[in-house]
């Protein structure tokens, strides 16, 4: 039963890793596009009916994996439903903004995170390898995008 569960769980990340990667839409004007970084994604279902939990009915879980060149940048960007990001590889610095200022948080291989929806966040790898995360989007809107490009915030 503790195997199957843990599959389960290693399962859906993958799956949400995958929806963050497939769906980097062109920038609309005044966002920062991302650069050095690539998206693949590695599944999307329809939720249709409640868990009970984060997954709301007639939503996408999306699962994504991106992959950063060192000086890779995300862009400025947010998701409708938050995602939940795991560092397989490298080093990942996120940074948040509030306002007119913005804090950094550097996630190296076996963190994990959470964006929430109303998070506006530059993902940027500031290492000297490839990063690879794993991105799961819990609530996307059906067939609609899992990435919202922002406009620089200027922090």
């Amino acid at each position: 039963m503790r195997r199957f569960k843990r599959l389960s769980i290693i399962a859906l990340i993958a799956a949400l890793l995958v929806i963050t990667t497939v769906l980097v839409a062109a920038p609309p004007g005044g966002a920062t596009p991302a650069t050095g970084v690539t998206s693949s994604l590695l599944a999307r279902a329809a939720v249709d009916r409640p868990a009970g939990i984060a997954f709301d009915r007639g939503t996408d879980v999306v699962m994504a994996v991106n992959t950063f060149d060192p000086g890779g940048s995300s862009g400025w960007h947010s998701h409708p439903g938050g995602a939940i990001v795991l560092v397989k590889q490298g080093q990942l610095t996120l940074y948040r903004s509030f306002g007119n200022h913005c804090e950094a948080t550097t996630y190296t291989a076996g963190d994990a995170f959470f964006e929430r929806p109303s998070d506006v966040l530059n993902g940027v790898n500031q290492g000297t390898t490839t990063t690879i995360a794993y991105v799961t989007f819990p609530s996307v809107p059906a067939g609609g995008p899992s990435r919202i490009d922002q406009p620089d915030p200027g922090c």
